[in-house]
């Protein structure tokens, strides 16, 4: 669930945002990483689902979020800009 679907799935259609919950804004199967994935399986993972966020889980257990400004932080610049191209498009 991002900051968007509150706005757009509660907010805007007048819903009182301290009676949502998260099962009411969530959609689809979660997108998730192993805690061992690599930058490679991380890229991959999001372009091919095309989300600029991936929680990270270790033992089912959420550990972390990387986000597309991780990657620009940490990536070769011509890297990041294929993925912002990918995840856009």
């Amino acid at each position: 669930i991002t900051d968007r679907d509150i706005v757009v799935k509660c907010l805007a259609k007048g819903k009182d945002p301290h009676h949502m919950t998260a099962g009411l804004l969530a959609q689809g199967k979660p997108i998730t990483v192993d805690v061992d994935a690599d930058s490679e399986q991380v890229l991959r993972t999001m372009q091919d689902h095309r989300i600029r966020r991936v929680p990270v889980i270790d033992d089912h257990r959420l550990v972390g979020m990387i986000s597309e400004a991780d990657l620009a932080r940490y990536l070769p610049e011509e890297r990041v800009g294929h993925f912002v191209e990918e995840i856009c498009r």
